[in-house]
């Protein structure tokens, strides 16, 4: 009966770490349209992600390894989505250069952190239970603590700057990071994938 305790507790911190994310998704898109915010919009679109990355961690727990291997893969060119897309609405940005209003670009990022920081703590003890897919959850938690952090440091620049480049430039690092995770959680998938015990 012990034995499956942590299979229980890592399918409970998965669903909540789901649910979180997609609740918060709909808070920062919002505030990412209201106010123009390039590093905002990144984030939710990541947050939208990272709700489908765990419902599919969720689902692929009892695969086979070499199975739970391929969709790590999988992920990994999801995690690559919200870069794009942040890509699209920073080059959108400079046609209307619109500066964002810093209070609500920072106080969104500090939400954001509070959410992203439970996820990651929850995450941290189950990040080599499973292979590459609880890997995928906690890099991709970990990394968004990291920007938000920036997204909270952007609204302070551009309260005292007023300038577009707080928040361009955070969108883009945001876009960079996620590009760095996806590398990584596919390179453990690949070596999960050929090794001869899959």
């Amino acid at each position: 009966m012990n034995s499956f305790r942590p299979e229980r507790a890592l399918r409970s911190a998965i669903r909540f770490v789901a649910f979180a994310n997609i609740a918060y998704f709909g808070i920062e898109f919002a505030v990412a349209l209201t106010i123009g915010s390039v590093s905002l919009f990144a984030d939710s679109i990541d947050f939208l992600e990272d709700a489908s990355v765990n419902i599919l961690i969720l689902l692929a727990l009892s695969w086979p390894a070499r199975a739970r291997a391929r969709v790590a893969m999988g992920l990994a060119a999801v995690l690559l989505v919200p870069g794009l897309a942040t890509l699209w609405t920073a080059w959108e940005k400079f046609s209307v250069p619109v500066v964002p209003q810093p209070l609500p670009l920072s106080l969104t990022g500090l939400g954001a952190l509070a959410v992203n920081l439970t996820c990651a703590l929850l995450l941290v003890r189950f990040r080599h239970h499973s292979g590459s897919l609880t890997k995928a959850a906690f890099l991709s938690a970990r990394n968004d603590v990291l920007a938000n952090m920036a997204i909270i440091a952007a609204g302070l620049a551009t309260a005292l700057t007023r300038s577009i480049w707080p928040d361009l430039a955070v969108g883009i690092g945001i876009a960079a990071i996620n590009a760095g995770a996806a590398r990584e959680i596919w390179m453990a998938a690949k070596e999960e994938h050929d090794a001869p015990e899959a």
